[in-house]
């Protein structure tokens, strides 16, 4: 458990069922998903059993219950993503990382998440990746951007190696 999580009960005392939802965002954020213990520390917190914490917060699509990977990628699901393709993108990403949207791979390096709009109708299927926007991307150009991802890694842990 982290000291997080008690930071953020500590500005909710007394907090009761409504407060939920704004605990469940500031934990989120101080943790950057939420973990089992942090569920169950909520639960005693506000007395509620963790597995109604649990079924809220999984009927939240803003809610993270594994970290964000390095390499964080955001797949546009809009209505115009969709007919531009979206879905094998998708499918591609999932075959490829071996992960569903909402986890991250085994090594940390990626995770994947839906949106429901990025707001760039005009240039689907869009994607980001750690913020950066990618427009018309197709399952071809998909190798080539977790390939320029893993060389960064890469690039970035020889850095740190160096400079220890």
């Amino acid at each position: 458990m982290s000291n997080a999580v008690e930071t953020v009960l500590a500005r909710h005392p007394g907090a009761k069922r409504d407060k939920l939802i704004p605990i469940l965002q500031e934990v989120q954020t101080a943790e950057g998903y939420l973990s089992e213990a942090s569920i169950v520390r909520i639960g005693k917190h506000l007395n509620l059993p963790a597995s109604k914490i649990y079924g809220v917060a999984t009927f939240y699509n803003q809610f993270r219950f594994q970290p964000k990977g390095r390499f964080h990628i955001m797949i546009c699901r809009g209505t115009a993503c969709h007919v531009k393709g979206s879905a094998r993108v998708l499918d591609t990403l999932t075959r490829m990382l071996k992960v569903a949207p909402g986890q991250t791979t085994r090594e940390g390096l990626f995770s994947l998440e839906v949106v429901a709009c990025m707001g760039a109708c005009a240039l689907s299927p869009a994607l980001a990746i750690n913020d950066e926007f990618f427009p018309k991307v197709s399952p071809t150009k998909i190798a080539k951007l977790l390939d320029k991802c893993r060389q960064q890694d890469a690039e970035s842990a020889a850095v740190a190696v160096a400079n220890a």
